[in-house]
């Protein structure tokens, strides 16, 4: 894959990011991601390559969303795969919350698992604990392998879990284990790439979110080294015969991070409210700051973008 595609898509998370972040704290998540979405769409259709959703935020018929399957691009060029989210942690952006991102990863097609928009099991770990996670072992199990892989106490780890009743089992045993746990409401987008980063305090993501972020975040942490596990979570058989029919044959298998996102893969993301991750859009008259993060799998190659965008001098998306 072209390196210079990596400031080509920065561009675009930073422009779903500006627009989306105009409306944090306003209350209007559909507002919000609509503007982050319209703002996306039409940057991905500024550059030279002949693009496919493959994880997006919905189906066909739910415009304006960037549907699963939708082209995107100039249509000439090479073939890629995109995996993506305008505004992840759409409820942080509209309630102000911390840690809501524009994200992108883009792969050579047929490298991203074509996953449904269903449910799916996850555990993620930095590269301290690479190989160490089993998404059959209990949580209890995995969280001692992951102390022993770190060289520390399982009461010195920090697990992530998203605030959800169906949690309250994970949480009880991860209490009862000795660890610590940081909740949180919405975004397990960065709390999973958290788990790469030494300062963050977080050691490891554990439990249910959305199949779509499972697939980013795993395209995220191959970049950065990390580790990911994903098990989809079907809740009824509708969802079943949509993963059928996106060639998901094995409804039970345990997807490891180079089967979610395989070959050369690149990931873009731009912050939208602060977070621990990336800093939010600071707005200026006149402009904004942005801060973005630009991956490549193929180099390891980290780099951060912090740019100052002039209104007069940019068009609005």
């Amino acid at each position: 894959m072209n390196r210079n595609f990596a400031m080509e898509f920065v561009r675009v998370t930073e422009a779903a990011a500006l627009e989306s972040a105009r409306l944090m704290g306003r209350g209007d998540e559909k507002a919000a991601d609509q503007a982050a979405v319209e703002a996306m769409r039409k940057m991905l259709n500024s550059i030279e390559f002949d693009g496919t959703v493959v994880i997006g935020e919905g189906e066909r018929d739910e415009a304006p969303m960037l549907y699963i399957g939708e082209k995107v691009g100039q249509g000439k060029g090479p073939r890629l795969d995109l995996a993506l989210d305008p505004l992840e942690g759409t409820t942080i952006c509209a309630r102000g919350g911390n840690n809501s991102l524009s994200v992108i990863a883009i792969a050579e097609e047929g490298k991203f698992l074509h996953a449904p928009d269903t449910y799916m099991q996850k555990i993620a770990v930095g590269p301290s604990a690479k190989g160490a996670i089993d998404l059959s072992a209990t949580p209890t199990q995995n969280l001692r392998r992951i102390a022993q892989a770190k060289n520390c106490d399982v009461q010195d780890l920090t697990v992530v879990i998203l605030d959800r009743p169906r949690h309250a089992d994970l949480i009880a045993e991860v209490r009862a284990a000795g660890a610590r746990i940081w909740m949180i409401g919405d975004g397990d987008v960065s709390a999973a790439i958290s788990t790469c980063k030494p300062d963050s305090g977080v050691d490891v993501l554990m439990g249910t979110g959305g199949a779509p972020e499972g697939v980013i975040a795993a395209a995220a942490l191959r970049c950065m080294g990390g580790d990911f596990q994903g098990k989809l979570v079907f809740r009824n058989d509708d969802e079943k015969a949509r993963a059928t029919k996106m060639g998901v044959v094995d409804h039970g298998k345990i997807y490891r991070i180079d089967e979610l996102a395989s070959g050369n893969v690149l990931f873009c993301a731009t912050g939208v409210t602060q977070g621990t991750f990336l800093n939010g859009v600071r707005f200026f008259k006149g402009g904004a700051h942005t801060h973005s993060v630009v991956m490549r799998s193929q180099s390891g190659t980290i780099r951060y973008i912090e740019a100052e965008h002039h209104f007069d001098r940019k068009p609005r998306y």
